[in-house]
C-alpha cells in the first residue's frame, strides 16, 4: 500500500497510509528505526455503539497537504453513520513530537456520544520482542520503551469553543481509558481489537510482543455540532525526556505547535522564491510539494534517504530506507540549485565519511552511516574478484560538489573535502579504466541489474572528471586538473567509438569487453541513455544523440491508457504486462522527466520549449492527491507501484521545471 502524507523533521518521520492509518514511525533517525515497522497502526470512531476504524469501506477520503505546508488537511466523510473528521497533523519542525487534530462533526439529527481509539502496534527499534508499555498515570498517557527508544502517548478531547487550542485542562479530558496487551502470539491480534466494544480493559502494563490502545471520550456531540479531539505522539531516549515534552505540549497546547510548524514551512518555502516562467499553477504547486516531501527523506546527519514506504519490506525482507550515493547525489544538485545548501552540506560530508581510502563508494549506506545491505558480489562469473560498486554513485558525488560549490562558493566548506572526496575520488576513477577501451572500468550499473561499461556510468564518469577538475584548477593545483581532464577527453572519445553502432544508427546502453579484448553491445534501449547528454559527454542537439532519443521515444511509450515511459524494454521489476510491444515496462516518474528535460535541451523557441510540457503535466497528473510520486505505475490503473513516495521522482520533477523555468528566460530574452 502505498505511502502517503510524509511529515518529518529530520529525525522523527511519519508516514501514513492510503486510508489515512499511521505506518512508519522512523525515529532518531529518518529512514532508520523504525518504531513500528511498517505495520498498521489504528485509528477508530465509536458512535453510539456502532464502530468503525479508518480502514473501513464506509469511509470517503481527500488527503491533502495544507497549500505549501507539511501539515496535513484530511477529511473523511462516513455516510452511513453521518460523521465526518476534519483532520490536521505535522511532526513538529525542531522537536519530536507528531501533533494529531481531529475535528469530529455529528451529521445526524440526533445528538449522539462519540470515543476515539488510537492504537500503536510497537515494534520498539525495529524488533517485536523485548518492547515494554506502561499507564503512567500521572499524566495519564501510555509510554512504550526498549533500550533507548521511548515513545509516549498523549492526548486531550474536549469542546471546541471552550480553549481546548491552549491546552487548559478545565475544559479538555485527557485519555479516558487504555489497553496494553499482547499481539503476534499465540493467535492473538492487539489491544485494537479491545475497542470495538466501545470500552478498553485498563491493564496498565505488558512486556514483550505488545501494543497498546488508548481511548478519547468526545461526550455527547448535538446535531450539526463539533467537538475536538487532539493526540500526540513524542519520541525520546528516556522517560525523562518523552514527559517534558509532553509537558511542554499541555503548557503551550497542541495547537501552538501545528501553527508554528504550519508558519516554518511557509517561510522555508518562500525564502528561496524563483520565476517559474509560463508554467500553470498546477505544475508550480507540485514543484514546492516535491521540494516539501524531498526534505521529509533527508536525515539532519547528511543522509538523503531513497523512500521510507515500509511496505517494500516484503518484497525481499529488505527496503529503500537506505542512503544510495547516486540518488543522494542527483537530489543533493537539485536543493542546492533550488536553495538549500545546509542540507546538501551535511549530505557531502556524509559521503566523505563513507569514502573508501580507496576512493569509491559502496552500493549504499544506512542513515548512520554504515555499510548497507547489497546484492553485489564480489566475483564474477569466472570467480576473478571485481568491486561490488556501480561507479556512477562516486562520479556523482564529486559532479554534485562542483555544481554546489558554483552555487554557493563555500570555499570553507569545500577545503576537508577535497583531498578525501574529491582528489580520492577522481584519482579512483583515473585508474579504474578498461585497459583495450579506455572506458571507466565495468562496474553495476544504475538499476543496480548488470555488469559491465554502461553508457549512464561513462557519461557520470566523464561529468564527475571535469568537476574534479575544476577544483583542482580552483585550488592550485595545474597538473592534477590536466590529469583529470585528460581522462575525461579520452573517456569521450572512446564513448563515441565504442558506444556508438553504425549498425543499429543509436548508442548502446552497456558494453562488454572480453579478456581478449573483443567488445559486445547490448542494444537494449534503456531511459538511461540520457545521461549521455544531461552529463555533458553528447551534445543533445547532435545528429547521434537526437537518433537515439527518437528510437528511445519510440520503443519505451507505455501505450496504455495510462501512458508514460518505461526504463527499458522488458522491464521485469514488478512487471504487470507480458505484451512487450504495447507495455515495455511500467511507467517510471524519473522517465517521463528525463524526456521532458530532452526537449528542453532541444528547444530554441518558446513554442518548442512548450513540447515539454506534455511530459511534466503527465507526471503531476499522475501523483496521488497529496502530490506525493511513486517510484512506478501500474501502466493499466495508474496505481502506485513498488514505494512511495519515492525521493528521486520528486526531485527528477523539481529538476525538469527548474530547467524549463531557466530555459523560459533565456529564451524570453532573446537567449538561445
Amino acid at each position: 500500500m502505498p505511502r502517503d502524507l510524509p511529515l518529518s523533521n529530520g529525525r522523527m518521520l511519519v508516514n501514513f497510509d492510503f486510508n489515512y492509518n499511521v505506518r512508519d514511525v522512523y525515529w532518531p533517525h529518518v529512514g532508520e528505526r523504525n518504531q513500528t515497522q511498517g505495520h498498521v497502526n489504528h485509528f477508530g470512531v465509536w458512535i453510539d455503539g456502532a464502530f468503525v476504524w479508518l480502514d473501513d469501506a464506509g469511509w470517503s477520503r481527500e488527503m491533502r497537504y495544507e497549500d505549501d505546508t507539511l501539515v496535513t488537511a484530511v477529511t473523511l466523510r462516513h455516510e452511513p453513520l453521518n460523521l465526518t473528521l476534519t483532520c490536521a497533523d505535522t511532526v513538529d519542525f525542531d522537536r519530536d513530537v507528531l501533533i494529531r487534530r481531529v475535528r469530529v462533526t455529528n451529521s445526524a439529527a440526533i445528538a449522539r456520544e462519540v470515543r476515539l481509539f488510537v492504537h500503536y502496534d510497537w515494534h520498539l527499534d525495529e524488533t517485536e520482542g523485548a518492547n515494554t508499555v506502561y499507564f503512567d498515570p500521572e499524566r495519564r498517557t501510555l509510554i512504550a520503551y526498549k533500550d533507548h527508544s521511548y515513545l509516549l502517548v498523549g492526548g486531550l478531547a474536549g469542546d471546541v469553543d471552550a480553549g481546548l487550542a491552549v491546552g487548559e485542562r478545565d475544559v479538555a479530558e485527557p485519555m479516558a481509558q487504555w489497553a496494553t496487551g499482547y499481539k503476534e502470539i499465540d493467535g492473538q491480534q492487539g489491544t485494537w481489537r479491545d475497542a470495538e466494544d466501545g470500552e478498553l480493559s485498563g491493564n496498565p502494563i505488558t512486556q514483550g510482543s505488545v501494543d497498546s490502545c488508548a481511548a478519547f471520550h468526545l461526550g455527547s456531540i448535538g446535531p450539526g455540532m463539533d467537538r475536538m479531539c487532539y493526540h500526540w505522539l513524542v519520541a525520546g531516549s528516556d522517560a525523562d525526556a518523552v514527559r517534558d515534552l509532553h509537558d511542554l505540549v499541555m503548557r503551550r497546547g497542541p495547537e501552538s505547535l501545528l501553527e508554528r510548524t504550519r508558519n516554518y514551512w511557509l517561510l522555508w518555502l518562500r525564502s528561496k522564491h524563483i520565476d517559474l516562467g509560463d508554467l500553470p499553477d498546477d505544475l508550480c504547486r507540485l514543484y514546492r510539494r516535491s521540494l516539501l516531501i524531498t526534505r521529509t527523506q533527508i536525515d539532519n546527519d547528511g543522509a538523503i534517504v531513497a523512500a521510507t514506504d515500509g511496505d517494500v519490506w516484503d518484497f525481499a525482507r529488505d527496503s529503500y530506507s537506505y542512503m544510495w550515493p547516486r540518488d543522494g547525489a542527483l537530489v543533493a544538485n537539485i536543493m542546492s540549485h533550488a536553495g538549500y545548501g545546509d542540507f546538501t552540506n551535511a549530505f557531502f560530508q556524509f559521503c566523505a565519511r563513507a569514502m573508501s581510502n580507496r576512493g569509491y563508494l559502496m552500493h549504499k549506506y544506512t542513515p548512520t552511516g554504515a555499510l548497507g545491505s547489497s546484492w553485489h558480489p564480489r566475483v564474477d562469473a569466472d570467480g576473478d574478484p571485481q568491486l561490488p560498486i556501480q561507479e556512477d554513485e562516486t562520479a556523482l558525488v564529486v559532479y554534485s560538489l562542483w555544481q554546489h560549490y558554483t552555487i554557493f562558493h563555500e570555499v570553507e566548506f569545500i577545503r576537508p573535502l577535497y583531498r578525501p572526496l574529491v582528489k580520492g575520488a577522481a584519482d579512483f576513477m583515473v585508474r579504474f579504466r578498461e585497459p583495450f577501451t579506455k572506458l571507466p572500468a565495468p562496474s553495476w550499473d544504475l538499476w543496480e541489474e548488470r555488469h559491465g561499461i554502461h553508457a549512464y556510468t561513462v557519461a557520470a564518469v566523464y561529468a564527475g572528471l571535469l568537476a574534479a577538475a575544476n577544483f583542482a584548477e580552483a585550488f592550485g593545483e595545474g597538473e592534477i586538473a590536466t590529469r583529470y581532464r585528460e581522462a575525461a577527453s579520452e573517456i569521450q572519445a572512446a564513448a563515441e567509438e565504442f558506444l556508438w553502432s553504425d549498425a543499429d544508427g543509436r548508442y548502446a546502453r552497456m558494453v562488454r569487453v572480453d579478456k581478449e579484448g573483443v567488445l559486445t553491445r547490448d542494444m537494449t534501449l534503456d531511459c538511461a541513455l540520457v545521461g549521455l547528454f544531461k552529463f555533458g559527454l553528447v551534445e543533445a542537439t547532435s545528429d547521434r544523440m537526437q537518433r537515439t532519443m527518437s528510437a528511445l521515444e519510440e520503443r519505451l511509450l507505455v501505450k496504455s491508457a495510462i501512458g508514460g515511459v518505461a526504463r527499458y524494454e522488458n522491464d521485469y521489476y514488478h512487471q504487470v504486462s507480458k505484451d512487450i510491444q504495447r507495455i515495455p515496462g511500467n511507467p517510471w516518474f524519473i522517465c517521463a522527466c528525463w524526456l521532458a528535460e530532452y526537449h528542453i535541451a532541444l528547444a530554441n523557441t518558446l513554442d518548442a520549449l512548450h513540447t515539454a510540457l506534455d511530459w511534466i503535466h503527465w507526471t503531476a497528473q499522475h501523483a496521488l492527491p497529496s502530490g506525493v510520486l511513486a517510484e512506478q505505475l501500474d501502466p493499466f490503473t495508474g496505481a502506485p507501484l513498488s514505494v512511495s513516495p519515492l525521493t528521486w521522482s520528486h526531485s527528477e520533477y523539481a529538476g525538469a521545471v527548474r530547467w524549463y523555468a531557466g530555459r523560459y528566460r533565456r529564451l524570453a530574452n532573446g537567449e538561445k
